[in-house]
């Protein structure tokens, strides 16, 4: 008897992932109170960003990318009585790819 990977037994999954524009991240990272806990540069981030994204979809996931936006994301946030930290981040995000998904 043969051992099967646990992924083999799943469906593939729908993965959604912030992701910024190069020419965003200075103006992102004064707005983020949590900037601190992000890679200290946009290649940083983008090597690391882009290293979890091929993961993903080597697992057999869909990744939407959700990017978020300087103008968009604080008005957003503000609406919803959020910070703009990682968790309103990773919400939007989540938010973003099921309207996307379910629309699809």
């Amino acid at each position: 008897m043969t051992e099967q990977n646990n992924s083999d037994n799943q469906a593939p999954g729908i993965q959604a992932m912030v992701w910024y524009k190069e020419e965003d991240w200075d103006t992102l990272m004064e707005l983020f109170p949590d900037s601190h806990r992000l890679p200290p540069s946009y290649e940083d981030w983008k090597g690391r960003a882009d290293e979890m994204k091929i993961k993903a979809e080597e697992s057999g996931d869909v990744v939407i990318k959700v990017f978020i936006d300087p103008e968009t994301f604080p008005a957003w946030c503000k609406e919803q009585g959020k910070e703009m930290n990682s968790e309103s981040r990773a919400e939007l995000a989540i938010l973003v790819a099921q309207q996307q998904s379910f629309s699809a």
